[in-house]
């Protein structure tokens, strides 16, 4: 499995019920889907949490994405008004 390859709630439910519900071995299940062996292990535990929890840390992703957003766009307003400072402060001399 290649690096940033982003794989859907459903998809990692399936492969977790092939190991725990209807038996299958993490490596023979991992093999078939092209996926680490390590993958059916992590997605295991994430939904071993309970709802809730899991909409909560979704809403607290889904919030530092907002942040880093509004950080972006404030670093490139900052980042003009020095240009410009810096600009009429050389026109004016």
């Amino acid at each position: 499995m290649s690096k940033g390859i982003r794989f859907t709630d459903e998809f990692k439910q399936d492969a977790v019920a092939q190991v725990v519900e209807r038996g299958y071995a993490v490596s023979e299940v991992a093999e078939r889907l092209g996926i680490s062996t390590k993958s059916p292990y992590t997605w295991k535990a994430q939904f071993a949490k309970s709802p809730q929890a899991r909409s909560e840390v979704a809403e607290q992703a889904a919030e530092i994405r907002r942040l880093k957003r509004e950080l972006a766009r404030v670093t490139e307003e900052r980042t003009i008004q020095k240009k410009a400072t810096a600009y009429f402060a050389r026109e004016s001399q």
